[in-house]
């Protein structure tokens, strides 16, 4: 069966777009979560052990799930080639299926969706 050039992807491609998706935002939530902490235990606020040992909290899920998805990457056979930062976004290639793909996410969404995630963390 041929695949024409411009038939949109299939299911399965675009399912692992969203984990890869997923992946890459869990790790600008992780360094948003290390500056964070670096920055609470350097600040005269009242209760820094407090704030510091909730931003840890969150950064343990985040990690957890970062080191799930790992696993869940080598056995469907997903391969994270590079992240760049650029000044329009993150960019990100990756491999699956044997071929290469990429995809940049601007940083005005990498912000909100990595607040989405940290508010889905705290609520959970």
């Amino acid at each position: 069966m041929a695949v024409d050039a411009l038939s949109p992807p299939s299911v399965k491609a675009n399912q692992v777009m969203e984990l890869v998706k997923r992946y890459a935002l869990l790790g600008v939530t992780t360094r948003i979560l290390n500056h964070d902490i670096r920055v609470v235990g350097a600040s005269q606020t009242k209760l820094p052990r407090l704030y510091e040992s909730m931003l840890r909290g969150l950064q343990d899920r985040v990690l957890l799930e970062l080191a799930a998805m790992r696993r869940q990457f080598r056995d469907i056979g997903i391969r994270i080639i590079e992240e760049t930062h650029q000044q329009d976004g993150l960019g990100v290639r990756y491999m699956s299926s044997g071929y290469e793909h990429r995809f940049t996410l601007v940083w005005s969404y990498v912000r909100v969706e990595a607040e989405r995630l940290l508010k889905s963390y705290s609520h959970g």
